[in-house]
């Protein structure tokens, strides 16, 4: 009777035990805003719907103006992006010039050693620019750049890889729906960078979405955020952007990170670097996507670079194409990013042929 008793008492402590992890395994979710991928199959057909944007995390997207995304790339897919920088590291420039520098000296975010900066990775010969191609499309993310951009999303800036060594400097705060100390007058509104919500539709006029390829813990540096600046009414004192000011440790946020998180972050959303202080290497691949008519880059001026439209599938063709409105027969990427297909609106043929008549176009 004795064990009996005994082993009663320990299944109903196993029980309590894993509702209390799971209890603060959901806890701590909701405290750091993140969304774990590590259980959603990529190819279950029945859980591909499991990849669209919750509306827990549109709210806390539209609260505090970014989102993390733990998990999203795994491990091999992680180390094909490494290897193929290891693999174009020589391509590099260091931002040593003053000209160059992001952050105040003797700021709170400076530090003796420079940022390097990589691009040109979507025109990389296989398998180096794969993965990279890749990423405009991928089946976790290409629902939230629809839900947070609109349908027939774009890139618009090239996308850059940012390296940091230890002891390297951050960047003073930046971004916003206000101008702030770049020689345009202080707290006009910004228009190229621009938050708005209507009727549970977001859209931002550029969208970050930042790809950590390195493991750091709060303190260690890198990408910060000041939660809820997406909407501010007053423009963020300079001091205040270098982190001279009081309360600046009170309201900055810069969240831990591993290998394949994403941070979606709006562009109008005061942002900025902390001083790198790990001793691995800092490593990111950052896009920035807007709207389809909408452009603050010029990078489709040249197809993002030679050759590249050659080396990318029907769906990646269509985010790198320049900015016009869907409904004039935009080549338009589905929810379903790689998965999908490519649809296009239709145009009436006399609209078209009137165009022609008119312009000299089938299009205005």
């Amino acid at each position: 009777m004795l064990l009996k008793n005994i082993s009663v008492q320990l299944l109903k402590c196993n029980f309590n035990f894993r509702v209390l992890n799971n209890y603060t395994r959901k806890f701590n979710n909701n405290i750091i805003y993140t969304r774990n991928m590590t259980s959603i199959a990529n190819n279950n057909e029945d859980e591909k719907e499991s990849f669209k944007m919750t509306n827990h995390e549109k709210f806390l997207f539209d609260l505090n103006g970014f989102i993390v995304l733990r998990n999203v790339l795994n491990e091999d897919e992680v180390k094909e992006m490494n290897d193929a920088i290891d693999a174009n590291i020589h391509k590099a420039v260091r931002r040593e010039t003053k000209g160059l520098k992001n952050a105040v000296v003797n700021s709170k975010l400076s530090a003796d050693g420079s940022r390097i900066d990589l691009g040109g990775m979507l025109g990389w010969e296989k398998p180096h620019g794969d993965p990279f191609r890749r990423l405009l499309v991928h089946r976790k993310l290409a629902p939230y750049i629809t839900a947070l951009c609109g349908e027939g999303y774009r890139l618009d800036h090239h996308p850059l890889v940012i390296l940091q060594g230890k002891n390297s400097e951050g960047f003073s705060l930046h971004g916003g729906p206000l101008s702030g100390h770049d020689g345009v007058p202080e707290g006009r509104f910004n228009p190229e960078l621009q938050y708005n919500c209507r009727n549970g539709s977001i859209w931002n006029s550029l969208l970050a979405m930042s790809v950590s390829l390195c493991d750091s813990d709060s303190g260690d540096g890198g990408f910060c955020v000041l939660r809820g600046s997406h909407k501010l009414n007053f423009a963020v004192p300079e001091k205040f952007s270098i982190g001279e000011l009081k309360g600046f440790d009170d309201h900055i946020y810069q969240p831990a990170m591993k290998k394949g998180d994403v941070i979606f972050f709006s562009e109008a959303t005061v942002h900025g670097a902390m001083a790198w202080k790990r001793d691995e290497q800092r490593r990111l691949a950052l896009y920035r996507f807007a709207p389809s008519n909408f452009a603050y880059g010029r990078g489709y001026l040249n197809n993002f670079g030679e050759d590249v439209l050659e080396k990318c599938t029907p769906q990646q063709k269509a985010v790198l194409q320049p900015p016009f409105a869907v409904r004039l027969q935009r080549k338009t990427l589905t929810e379903q990013g790689e998965d999908g297909e490519v649809k296009q609106y239709k145009r009436s043929e006399v609209k078209m042929k009137h165009d022609v008549a008119v312009f000299g176009s089938t299009y205005f």
